[in-house]
């Protein structure tokens, strides 16, 4: 079986970080809509709030609902490099939205239109070959699933992606690199003499000696790699653990009056075993306030 992989040099690994991105979690969101699927109930709840508004939208600009699928690579899993810029966490690491796009839109019609043609494996159809608009429209379209699905989410979105991480590094801290690595997402493995299978496809490997390596997580279950080579950066993205990523089940009436509402939210939140440093996350409460649940519900 053909697979992906990246070689690493023991400087990648050591210099590579965990990003939260803005512009990761609206790609992420542009494929749930798209292909309509929801892992748990809250992300099903979230489909349906906002599924019929991104099906009406591609209904009214015919171009931009032929250019999604072309683009996503749904038949051909690869996503048209335009379309998933690297995350910059030069600045604050949640600020990269307004980056992404406009590097989207930056892109010349030329580049556009060759990366479509392979996503596709095929030559443009004609409602999208010789248009010059085509990175345009999807940096709107991107920035229409920012403004109306994810905008409103990312608090709590946010939270998740914070706890996510703090479980990734402790795993990474317990196991090392290669438990690490070998959980983030479906396909990957670390191989051993420092190589990375990426994925299970035939693509020639690359080398990432001297690269920046982000590790990027999302919360609707998808993934994509994603890469500057001319300035050395690479991303991967992975969705984050299901059980942070689903909604926790709302508190009972009876449970919070008897023993408050933030206490009671954290109880129900352990319905799945978490640290005290990803309740806090996942609350939005301060640590010395879990801590204080914790030791009366103990």
């Amino acid at each position: 079986i053909g697979m992906g992989w990246w070689q690493f040099s023991a400087d990648t690994l050591a210099g590579s970080r965990f990003v939260i991105s803005q512009m990761a979690e609206v790609n992420a969101s542009l494929f749930a809509l798209q292909n309509s699927t929801a892992e748990h109930p809250g992300a099903r709840a979230w489909l349906d709030a906002h599924g019929p508004a991104y099906r009406a939208r591609l209904a009214a600009d015919p171009v931009t609902a032929r250019l999604v699928p072309a683009a996503l690579g749904e038949r051909h899993h690869w996503v048209a490099d335009f379309v998933t810029p690297t995350p910059s966490p030069g600045s604050a690491a949640s600020d990269d939205l307004e980056a992404g796009l406009a590097e989207i839109r930056a892109t010349s019609p030329e580049r556009a239109r060759a990366n479509l043609m392979i996503s596709l494996r095929a030559p443009l159809p004609a409602t999208l070959d010789d248009r010059t608009d085509l990175a345009i429209r999807m940096a709107d379209l991107l920035e229409w699933v920012w403004e109306e699905t994810v905008r409103p989410y990312w608090p709590r979105r946010r939270r998740v992606l914070e706890a996510d991480v703090v479980a990734r590094t402790r795993q990474l801290t317990e196991g090392g690199w290669a438990a690490a690595l070998d959980t983030l997402r479906p396909g990957m493995r670390w191989l051993g003499d420092s190589r990375l299978q990426i994925n299970a496809h035939d693509y020639p490997p690359r080398d990432l000696s001297g690269a920046q390596l982000y590790f990027v997580p999302v919360t609707p279950a998808t993934g994509w790699v994603s890469w500057r080579a001319h300035e050395g950066e690479y991303a991967i993205v992975y969705p984050c653990a299901g059980a942070l990523a689903a909604a926790p089940d709302p508190v009972p009436e009876a449970l919070g009056r008897l023993l408050g509402e933030a206490r009671a939210g954290v109880l129900v939140r352990l319905a799945t075993p978490l640290s005290t440093t990803q309740l806090v996350a996942l609350t939005g409460q301060g640590l010395g306030s879990v801590g204080r649940h914790l030791r009366v519900l103990l």
